[in-house]
């Protein structure tokens, strides 16, 4: 039958323990009318599911298959048309479900649910063979290799939301500046490459010179260490004299941002937030209030912005930096180099994002 990796019970408090990863077995599964059958070739790691390994996500589930983002090939489908206009077909999974059109936020009343390692959405994309509603992907970019397919969609979709419809596309012009905080991860890198690719000036921040080094090389126009004393100050130098002002912050630490901001952003501008790693609270200041500045909360996207960020990655042929590759073959029970990818992310050494590539086969194709 084919294989999967999940997690494996240990006792242990949350933010202490670190669950194993194991390889599980699956039973065969068989596409109803409306349903795809996938063969994943790339499935990639995103923080959360360090997260479920250290006991910090909620509604975490033992035996199920892990990871949000993968791509792979439609193998069997079910008997509808819809169903079957995928047959043969690489695809990229939609990574949540419960949230289709509405621009505010899910419209199931439970929230947005994501794919890997939970009782919520009890499926993900770190094993063989895949079931899902044919409705819930889309036809892998062309221009893009399975694993870099399998970095972008949890990704992506968060830095689309962030970016593109957060900040607006009155800030996303020639001319414009967005601060992109923190770069390195798959996030802030999806940041940079959509922002960029809508034609913006995109600066950056990072606590390593390599890591700004990097994202130069990728298109941003500059970056400054946060570590430094008044990095706010020498970011402004490096503004164009023609705009003196960041029009967007896009930032996934908290912290100062806001105070830090104020100072930077144009009167109106916009700081959108996917994440508060620094702290869960912070300061909101006169001078951001006095300055119209908007903070806007930012988390995932809808299965419309799914679409919308895959089509924009085929138009403009964007991609996301891989960090790391490694292999992991069904057919024996070798997973150290998983494990070792989810070191990376604990260090957070890696520059992009942390991919696995499933080479062979258990011998237990699921079959209609």
């Amino acid at each position: 039958m084919p294989k999967a990796i999940t997690i494996s019970q240990v006792d242990g408090k949350p933010g202490q323990v670190y669950y194993p990863l194991q390889i599980t077995t699956v039973p065969n599964q068989t596409p109803s009318a409306n349903q795809l059958l996938i063969k994943i070739s790339a499935a990639a790691l995103n923080h959360r599911d360090l997260f479920i390994r250290q006991h910090l996500y909620p509604g975490l589930g033992f035996g199920i298959p892990l990871l949000a983002d993968g791509c792979g090939t439609v193998t069997s489908t079910g008997s509808s048309a819809a169903a079957k206009a995928w047959a043969g077909k690489r695809v990229v999974v939609n990574p949540g479900t419960g949230w289709d059109t509405d621009p505010e936020g899910p419209e199931d009343k439970t929230g947005y649910k994501i794919l890997g390692g939970t009782k919520m959405n009890p499926n993900g994309t770190l094993q063989e063979y895949m079931l899902v509603e044919a409705s819930e992907v889309e036809e892998a970019p062309s221009h893009l290799s399975d694993v870099e397919n399998a970095a972008i969609p949890l990704t992506g979709l968060t830095a689309w939301r962030a970016v593109m419809v957060k900040c607006g596309p009155q800030n996303l012009k020639p001319g414009k500046n967005i601060l992109v905080t923190g770069i390195g991860g798959g996030v802030a890198l999806c940041a940079l490459e959509f922002a960029r690719a809508a034609g913006a000036n995109v600066f950056v921040t990072s606590g390593s010179q390599e890591k700004i080094d990097k994202a130069i090389k990728l298109g941003a126009k500059g970056g400054v260490n946060y570590k430094e004393k008044d990095w706010d100050k020498k970011l402004k130098e490096l503004l164009p004299k023609e705009n003196k002002n960041l029009d967007c912050i896009v930032d996934g630490a908290g912290g100062d941002v806001v105070s830090k901001g104020a100072k930077l952003l144009k009167n109106g501008g916009i700081i959108s937030i996917y994440g508060m790693t620094v702290s869960p609270k912070m300061d909101f200041l006169m001078q951001a209030v006095l300055k119209n500045i908007e903070v806007k909360g930012s988390t995932m996207g809808s299965r419309k912005e799914f679409k919308d960020m895959i089509d924009f990655v085929k138009r403009t042929s964007a991609s996301v930096p891989v960090s790391r590759v490694v292999k992991w073959d069904p057919s024996g029970d070798d997973i150290k180099d998983v494990d070792g990818l989810f070191e990376d992310m604990k260090k957070a050494s890696q520059f992009g994002k942390l991919v696995i590539e499933i080479t062979g086969s258990s011998g237990g194709e699921s079959k209609l």
